[in-house]
């Protein structure tokens, strides 16, 4: 931990035994043993042995002075007590590892098996007695709907109720529930509180403690408590609760957009409204999980963060919600932006059919955004040329075609739209001319703008053994990564580097094949970036678009 992590690491307790073996432990800061022989899966809470067996005395005594040692830098009462070869208490002895924990300085470290819970209750315990309460950090910050101003909420339970909607789950049982971080202020069930980012009310309906998968009634939670609220129809992931007199929106979650997806389709027509149903609360319960219906082959697709992500996801559709479907293999999400800027792009829609026809008639500039500027419209009709009541509905029209590019059919991103002119019937005009004519615009505008498309490239991190960097190091530019450095971390390399998502699909069995699984990697999103003229067309061309 000390070399690969750069961390500050000291034990608080040994193991006792290892592997299938590993059957206890021994607390270094009450210098007790607790076996967790009993096959209970950590139901129950285990009882301190007698005594420390034996053979892990020695290494029990050199540990606990290396821990003794450890929490006296961070405290200088303990350590003169351990200078002078006093009698440090258990209570002494916690109070500076918590202090050294809450400052960084130190890092307990406590051993367990999660598969049988084996020395779960002891972590659990740990945390409370060393990480940082409510009291330990600085109050909330956050933002007055009313008056843009900054306000603080401290962790007061008498103070006004501000809470954070941190996580979504779908209970079987009780059905969708909210989690709350509750930073301020109590909230009793039954009561009403306000979503200040949605600026709707929300009824408390019961209010849960959870433990687990164990659900315990409460009648009302306070500052400092996590609790989940059933009950919330409104709400979601990172929405403030608040007082209705008091609000406030806290700092919201930020969620990536997705950058991979697949189809997915019912097996049977009567699993299709199952499947539908499952698609939703799971994407209620994750931001970062998005569903979408493709218009032209009229395929479900869903998106994640990765390959990962979304087998987990399928696996629940069909492990938790017992829905039968054929998956699709993954596929990259590619967006595209217009490569330059089109003046007076046109669209009309003429329609003379006998009686009433159609009539929509849009005059429109485009220009390129910055990344991530995302869609802007302005109106710069004068002279009532398009009349007003038209005028949302060419916006519509062109929000819509943007949805699918005239490239390869992904969708547009970063553009800014101009209305500078068009024409209108008084008779045949009306919102559903306008909105084709406001499609037709756009992709007049595309066509003409030398568009790109754009792939997502991602932030590559491996980890290797010295041996193997040369491997690392040929393979990533074959993927069209480009390398940002590389350092040493202990006995290993760790090389960065900028690939396309795209190129990534089997990494992790091919570093593993040639690391003889010795390499690790980790990978997150940076940016979408254009690709290469070559790399367009082939993507053009399995799309069945038109270059």
């Amino acid at each position: 931990m000390h070399d690969r992590l750069h961390a500050p690491a000291v034990a608080a307790q040994i193991p006792m035994g290892a592997e299938d073996n590993f059957w206890g432990v021994v607390d270094l800061v009450t210098m007790t043993a607790w076996d967790f022989k009993a096959d209970d899966k950590g139901m129950t809470y285990p009882e301190p042995m007698d005594a420390i067996p034996e053979e892990f005395i020695p290494v029990a005594e050199e540990r606990r002075q290396m821990l003794l040692e450890a929490a006296a830098d961070c405290d200088d009462d303990l350590m003169e007590k351990v200078l002078m070869e006093e009698e440090v208490s258990v209570e002494e002895l916690k109070a500076a590892i918590r202090k050294g924990t809450i400052n960084c300085q130190i890092h307990p470290v406590f051993v367990g098996s999660s598969y049988k819970n084996k020395g779960v209750q002891e972590l659990l315990d740990a945390v409370v007695d060393y990480m940082p309460s409510p009291l330990d950090v600085p109050p909330i910050k956050g933002v007055n709907p009313e008056t843009d101003e900054e306000e603080e909420r401290p962790a007061d339970p008498k103070g006004p109720f501000a809470s954070l909607a941190f996580k979504i789950m779908t209970d079987p049982f009780v059905g969708k529930l909210t989690y709350l971080r509750v930073y301020s202020g109590s909230l009793d069930s039954g009561s009403y509180v306000l979503n200040a980012c949605k600026d709707k009310k929300e009824r408390i309906g019961r209010l849960l403690q959870m433990h687990s998968n164990n659900r315990v009634d409460i009648d009302s939670c306070t500052a400092g408590d996590i609790v989940a609220v059933v009950g919330l129809k409104d709400t979601s992931t990172g929405d403030t609760l608040c007082s209705e007199d008091a609000p406030i929106i806290l700092e919201s979650m930020e969620f990536a957009d997705p950058v991979i997806d697949i189809a997915v389709e019912p097996k049977t027509k009567a699993e299709q409204d199952k499947m539908s149903i499952a698609l939703q609360k799971l994407a209620e319960e994750d931001p970062t999980f998005r569903v979408s219906t493709n218009h032209e082959t009229g395929q479900t697709i869903i998106a994640g963060m990765g390959e990962l992500h979304l087998e987990i996801i399928v696996d629940r559709l069909l492990r938790e919600f017992k829905v039968e479907a054929n998956v699709g293999k993954p596929q990259v999400a590619y967006r595209e932006r217009p490569g330059k800027e089109v003046m007076g792009a046109e669209g009309k829609f003429v329609r003379q059919s006998g009686g009433r026809g159609q009539y929509g008639h849009a005059v429109i500039n485009m220009y390129p955004q910055e990344p991530g500027k995302g869609y802007e419209f302005e109106n710069k009709i004068v002279g009532g040329v398009v009349p007003k009541e038209y005028i949302p509905s060419v916006d519509k029209g062109i929000q819509e075609a943007l949805n699918s590019g005239v490239l390869a059919g992904y969708p547009v991103e970063d553009v800014r739209v101009e209305l500078v002119d068009g024409s209108y019937h008084e008779v045949d005009s009306s919102e559903a001319a306008f909105k084709v004519a406001g499609s037709m615009a756009i992709k007049d505008a595309l066509k003409k703008s030398n568009p790109v498309i754009l792939e997502p490239v991602m932030n590559v991190e491996v980890e290797t053994p010295e041996e193997y960097t040369g491997f690392v190091m040929g393979d990533i530019p074959s993927r069209r990564g480009l390398i940002q450095g590389q350092e040493q971390r202990g006995d290993a390399i760790v090389i960065t580097a900028k690939v396309p998502l795209g190129n990534m699909f089997g990494y992790a069995t091919d570093l593993r094949s040639g690391t003889q699984g010795r390499a690790v990697y980790t990978m997150q999103f940076d940016s979408y970036e254009p690709v290469p003229k070559n790399v367009q067309d082939e993507i053009i061309s399995k799309a069945g678009g038109n270059a």
